[in-house]
């Protein structure tokens, strides 16, 4: 399969950084609507445990879009926060996210099912990548990666894996084979993406996250066994083998699953390409999280942000 020629195109419908912004997936070879969550296949090529990653957050950006799992075919939305679009802020020395983020297809971190390693149950999304490769990519690109090794965060007490990733036509790939290439050829990172996961919501008056297994980069046969884990949790889902909740199971490709539509039922609107919003004008403030007070200070509650110090950027 040609990883070069893009597999997908976009509708994206509504203006960015607003609550209806929505961006659909249509697959380029027979113009069938697909679904990010259920109908692009986990594996690029399994033999050679390539993974397709869909990508949420580009680098340096602060807007926190997600594939929405209630919607009808999972469009990627824009997450709230507080009842508004959910932006999240600049903290010292970081501008928005650090790397590509996004998920992997075709999987899924179990509400109902506590880890033994993390003793807590899984957040209820498909499970998150950060892909660490140079290029800057785009909201909706579906990449080819290759894991590296995975970070397990408790997020609000459930767990909430962070696959370390990095896009096979990245000019490190042919270096990077588990989690100790990327500390030997890019030291300092998984340092930082231990960091930025810790306190990138305490601008928002949030505790800074816990961390299972000691906060330690778990390596590659340790990132591919979750991700086996919450693959097959997905096929239990889409099959109708657990409580779905709010989660919307419509695919066009999945036979003998109970959301599956015929692909001239659906009908995806046309994309209107429109010029984003204008941002909350704290997006030019930068957070200095002190984190040596983030040890000592036990008391921080949802609402207090006295533990940073906000510096303009404009």
């Amino acid at each position: 399969m040609d990883s070069s020629k893009p597999q997908y195109s976009l509708r994206r419908v509504g203006h960015p950084f607003t609550k209806d912004y929505q961006v659909y997936f249509e697959r380029n070879a027979d113009k069938i609507a697909v679904s990010p969550f259920h109908d692009i296949p986990l594996h690029h090529d399994e033999a050679r445990n390539v993974f397709n990653m869909v990508v949420e957050v580009p680098r340096w950006t602060n807007a926190k879009f997600e594939i929405s799992r209630g919607k009808n075919m999972n469009p990627i939305t824009q997450d709230t926060l507080d009842g508004n679009p959910r932006f999240t802020r600049s903290c010292f020395p970081y501008k928005g996210y650090i790397w590509n983020y996004g998920a992997l297809p075709q999987t899924w971190e179990d509400p109902h099912y506590t880890d033994p390693d993390t003793d807590a149950k899984g957040d209820n999304d498909p499970i998150d990548a950060c892909e660490i490769g140079r290029a800057i990519a785009k909201t909706g690109d579906v990449k080819q990666v290759k894991i590296l090794g995975v970070l397990g965060l408790l997020d609000e007490g459930e767990t909430d894996w962070k696959l370390i990733v990095i896009d096979v036509t990245d000019p490190l790939a042919d270096k990077l084979h588990d989690i100790s290439d990327v500390e030997k050829h890019l030291p300092g990172l998984l340092d930082a993406t231990r960091d930025w996961f810790r306190i990138y919501m305490v601008p928002n008056g949030y505790p800074p996250n816990e961390y299972a297994l000691e906060g330690k980069f778990m390596d590659k046969a340790y990132a591919l066994k979750v991700v086996k884990e919450c693959s097959e949790a997905w096929r239990r889902l889409v099959h109708g083998k657990v409580e779905k909740g709010g989660i919307s199971l419509h695919n066009t490709t999945l036979s003998g699953t109970p959301g599956k539509l015929d692909p001239k039922d659906v009908g995806l609107p046309a994309d209107e390409n429109l010029s984003p919003a204008p941002v909350p004008e704290e997006l030019e403030e930068w957070f200095y999280v002190d984190r040596e007070r983030l040890e000592d200070d036990k008391k921080l509650v949802h609402g207090d942000d006295s533990l940073c110090i906000t510096l303009d950027l404009a």
